[in-house]
């Protein structure tokens, strides 16, 4: 039972930074979609 409790403790903090990891990823391309989209957007101008 403890090995249970072992594993299961291990996923979720493996889990909890993965999720943190993908945030920051997901809002870095976030912001560089943005300055894509404003540089398209002074080329056109």
């Amino acid at each position: 039972m403890k090995n249970v409790f072992k594993w299961t403790g291990m996923a979720i903090v493996t889990l909890a930074a993965m999720s943190a990891t993908a945030c920051n990823t997901i809002q870095g391309a976030g912001a560089d979609i943005e300055s894509a989209g404003e540089a398209i957007e002074d080329a056109a101008k």
